[in-house]
């Protein structure tokens, strides 16, 4: 805040010490001190592309702690809004949390403050484009898990006619709770166009994290006012798409003061200003090819790789193309299937189980069986059991008495024989 009072009071001050016209001398007009320190609007093309729109009839949702009420800066702008994180107001006008209060204030008004008159105040990239706004809670400062917020946000974004969807926040995780899947999918389902903040290293993010690395969102770098990556208000990753001012950034407070301050959650809203200003000049456009005159137009940035670079995406942002230029239509999301991840990594998900069918087994008939000829009580003997039963037995026991009867007169008679003989003696 005192750098900026300071930016302003210097422009102030060389107003009332410039020359005093004569009566033939042209009148100057001395820009707005806060209009000309929002230098992005004319570097990166957004001045140009009001010629063409101003994001009329366009919504995009700031899924963030809140847009103040007071600022006049937002008067006009906020036409709906809601509370997931349990702390907050029904409207999302309240802000939630003791430190980012006023974060989600700054983040709506770079999309499309009103400033505080034609030519004065702070300006969102879509002047005329609607805000949702949503208040979540980090940490304790909600009552209802930070992944269940989001999830449930998204979708009352999709549902209250949100076109754009910023999210400037990240887990510093590159993995993410399954119900943004589900949450995610329904964004892109019903065509809208998902902004994301890549994260800084000064917050402790030195790689994209979730929601950053989700497939399909646009994911945004940061560049210093020289329009090189930035060190601490950026972060790297593969999934960056485009890069944006990141550093020296304006921003209307909940108590409507003016700040200076830096981060990609600063240059997600410039980019989803800039995707509300292709969807109001182009309304016959889906959200793929949104992002893709998007990512198609942006300027190379000095030093960047060929193709997609992990700091700076596919480049430098640049509203007037992306609004006027000729692109060659697309028929998928250039930042990636969700659909096509899920089935990858997430197979147990991927659809439902096959029902597994029952074919019958034709058997052989068995052979059938043999006629009885007349009923038979079981306590009477059968052919069978007088054949191979009573008869060998009946066999088998005369045999062994006439072996005992033999063997006891052969005892008798030797008993005898001794008996003679010792009588003899």
């Amino acid at each position: 805040m005192t750098r900026m009072a300071a930016l302003i009071a210097a422009a102030l001050a060389a107003c009332l010490l410039a020359t005093a016209p004569t009566a033939a001398s042209a009148v100057t007009v001395n820009p707005d001190p806060v209009r000309a320190a929002e230098y992005w609007l004319a570097d990166y093309g957004i001045t140009d592309a009001w010629a063409t729109t101003r994001g009329a009839g366009v919504r995009i949702a700031i899924i963030d702690t809140g847009i103040g009420k007071g600022p006049i800066e937002f008067v006009g702008a906020v036409v709906d809004g809601t509370d997931v994180s349990g702390k907050g107001s029904s409207d999302g006008r309240t802000p939630v949390g003791a430190v980012d209060a006023n974060h989600g204030s700054w983040v709506g008004s770079l999309a499309a403050a009103r400033g505080t008159g034609p030519d004065t105040g702070m300006i969102g990239v879509a002047p005329e484009a609607d805000l949702l706004a949503i208040s979540v809670g980090f940490g304790s400062a909600a009552t209802i898990p930070f992944a269940e917020q989001i999830a449930t946000a998204v979708r009352w974004a999709v549902d209250n006619g949100a076109d754009v969807i910023n999210l400037s926040l990240t887990t510093n995780t590159p993995d993410w709770d399954e119900s943004w899947d589900d949450a995610f999918l329904y964004a892109y389902e019903n065509d809208v166009v998902v902004v994301v903040a890549a994260g800084n290293r000064g917050s402790g993010t030195n790689r994209v994290g979730a929601p950053a690395t989700i497939p399909g969102v646009l994911t945004v770098g940061g560049v210093d006012p020289q329009g090189r990556a930035s060190v601490e208000a950026s972060t790297q990753g593969i999934t960056i798409g485009v890069s944006a001012p990141s550093e020296k950034l304006l921003g209307v407070s909940a108590d409507g003061q003016l700040v200076e301050w830096n981060g990609t959650s600063g240059a997600a809203p410039i980019v989803a200003g800039i995707a509300a200003l292709v969807r109001a000049a182009h309304p016959d456009l889906d959200a793929n090819n949104v992002i893709n005159r998007i990512v198609r137009t942006a300027r190379p940035a000095a030093g960047a790789g060929s193709g997609r670079d992990p700091l700076y995406g596919y480049g430098l942002v640049d509203a007037a193309a992306a609004v006027t230029a000729t692109v060659a239509p697309v028929s998928a999301n250039p930042m990636g299937s969700l659909s096509e991840w899920i089935r990858l990594y997430r197979r147990a998900d991927a659809g439902p189980a096959p029902v597994p069918t029952v074919e019958p087994v034709v058997l052989d008939p068995l052979p059938e069986a043999d006629p009885v000829s007349r009923p038979t009580s079981p306590l009477l003997p059968t052919t069978d059991t007088l054949l191979y039963g009573t008869v060998p037995l009946a066999g088998g026991t005369l045999a062994a008495i006439m072996v005992g009867l033999g063997v006891t007169a052969a005892v008798r008679r030797i008993r005898s024989a001794r008996t003679s003989g010792t009588s003899s003696r």
